[in-house]
């Protein structure tokens, strides 16, 4: 990719974009074009100061994000919990797993944010290296049971600033989830929310009643997104760390 992109623009898609397009696209075999924007890598085995010289054409001289496809980990696919170390440090998941709406509405994805330490867990220090994680689903219609696509993931890796990001802020009139978890951590509810930011994030913003069709597919998500009949917080604990 040769072209140079003209004074002012850069390759920076929404969270929509990376599910609907690009990951759908690797998750489908991938192509030289998009790895040329968005590279494979295991970004959990380089410390976060390489990745920046790892990304693509068009991120590598970003100096606000980098983008990469992270295939499975085989411990992973074999059922084991996935490895978050480097050399220096870890990546440590903050908070828990929560659903990627869809202008529309509909659930197209799962979200999981993640911060660098150094040193050993647990006692290691916080660094501003972040990481926010979507992983794709796959619903047939509202009927169906949502399927988490574990093959590919797609990581965008960024370093916290005291200013928010475009894919930080709250969305424009797009529904999230709010959970309501009591001390034992376990869930016991789940309300919409909705927004009235002008950015393009899908995952937050201010209480309405959630639509029965959203319902039915977030509880479904919850029930299903390791594969197994855990709850969402157990999974997460496990899968996510």
């Amino acid at each position: 990719m040769d072209e140079e992109l003209p004074v002012g623009f850069r390759f920076y898609p929404t969270e929509v974009e990376l599910l609907t397009y690009y990951l759908r696209i690797q998750l489908g075999g991938g192509n030289a074009t998009i790895h040329s924007l968005i590279p494979i890598l295991d970004v959990f085995s380089v410390e976060p100061t390489q990745l920046p010289n790892l990304a693509g054409e068009r991120c590598r001289g970003d100096a606000e994000q980098w983008l990469f496809f992270v295939p499975r980990q085989e411990r992973e696919a074999r059922g084991g919990r996935p490895s978050r170390t480097t050399g220096s440090g870890y990546w440590k998941a903050t908070g828990s797993p929560g659903p990627v709406f869809s202008p529309d509405n509909r659930v197209i994805g799962v979200k999981k944010t993640m911060v660098f330490y150094t040193g050993k867990a647990p006692t290691g220090r916080k660094t501003k290296w972040k990481m926010n994680e979507y992983k794709a689903v796959e619903t047939a219609s509202v009927s169906t049971i949502p399927k988490l696509r574990n093959e590919f993931s797609i990581c965008r890796i960024y370093i916290k600033s005291g200013s928010s990001r475009a894919f930080d802020r709250r969305p424009t009139e797009a529904y999230a989830i709010e959970r309501t978890l009591p001390s034992h951590g376990v869930e016991t509810s789940s309300r919409a929310t909705l927004s009235t930011s002008p950015e393009t994030s899908h995952s937050g913003g201010n209480q309405v009643d959630l639509p029965e069709n959203v319902t039915t597919i977030t509880q479904s998500i919850s029930e299903m997104v390791d594969g197994l009949s855990q709850p969402f917080w157990e999974w997460e604990q496990m899968n996510w760390s």
